[in-house]
């Protein structure tokens, strides 16, 4: 297909909110991509992290992680395929979404890739009664190893009056595109910032960092409702849930990779 794409083709499910852990999570973004690539329908899913995580950049530096406070906390760490600093994904605050098809149904262009996947994203914060678009313009990192405080870029970060509200990336794998993302419902700020070394005060992530409770009266669920239904109608999915094999070979995934130290705390510069 070429960049000239006007949308989504194929058969879509949708997969609406399933509380699960993150390394859980992130190995189905993972082998719902597969599916796609072998001719299996392209997913469209919102998800739930249980309990809160803290997902890493596909690169960043396992030191940058406060090992200890996650522990106390009862924080579980799993590395993402995406690269970008870390995001604390609070079980009630995060709201979390991907997109998985063949690659060669979207653009191969990654600034109109991201634009066409967002646009369900866009859409379901219309719904809320938040006022969100793609940051206009450039801005500065604050504190490199969390990704709500690294420079804000207008292919992928979504902001509210100016300040951060959804974080988006994408990979390739397998013949398949992935794209994830987090939009933030509230914010747990004090959680958020505990799980780095040396990470900046409270004030200061709260003035690069908003959230849908604060910019609207839109409740949690009305929020997963409103993204559930963007993504279904941009897609033309129908509801849909993960076969057993998929979920063995979840389960397997995680073993192997998301729940695996030798994945989560490798340095990057041994990858």
């Amino acid at each position: 297909m070429s960049d000239s794409v006007d949308g989504p083709t194929g058969a879509w499910r949708l997969i609406g909110e399933e509380a699960r852990p993150g390394p859980m999570q992130m190995a189905l973004d993972e082998i719902a991509a597969e599916t796609a690539a072998s001719g299996g329908p392209r997913t469209v899913r919102v998800y739930q992290w249980d309990p809160g995580c803290l997902s890493l950049g596909y690169h960043q530096d396992p030191e940058t992680v406060d090992w200890a406070a996650c522990d106390e906390q009862g924080i579980d760490v799993t590395r993402r395929q995406t690269g970008g600093g870390g995001i604390y994904h609070d079980t009630y605050g995060d709201i979390s979404y991907s997109i998985t098809a063949p690659a060669a149904e979207f653009p191969s262009e990654l600034l109109a890739a991201y634009h066409l996947l967002c646009e369900p994203v866009l859409d379901a914060f219309e719904r809320m009664g938040v006022d969100a678009d793609f940051v206009d313009h450039e801005a500065d990192s604050i504190y490199t190893p969390a990704c709500y405080l690294r420079g804000l870029h207008p292919a992928h970060d979504i902001v509210a009056n100016g300040r951060k509200i959804s974080g988006n990336a994408q990979y390739r794998r397998k013949d398949a595109v992935i794209q994830h993302g987090s939009l933030t419902y509230s914010s747990a700020t004090d959680l958020h910032l505990s799980t780095f070394v040396d990470p900046p005060d409270a004030a200061t992530f709260d003035q690069r960092v908003t959230s849908i409770a604060e910019q609207s009266e839109t409740t949690r669920r009305e929020a997963v409702d409103a993204l559930e239904t963007a993504l279904a109608e941009w897609s033309g999915a129908t509801d849909g849930s993960w076969t057993e094999s998929e979920l063995q070979k979840a389960e397997n995934r995680v073993a192997e990779r998301y729940a695996a130290d030798e994945w989560v705390r490798r340095d990057p510069s041994d990858r």
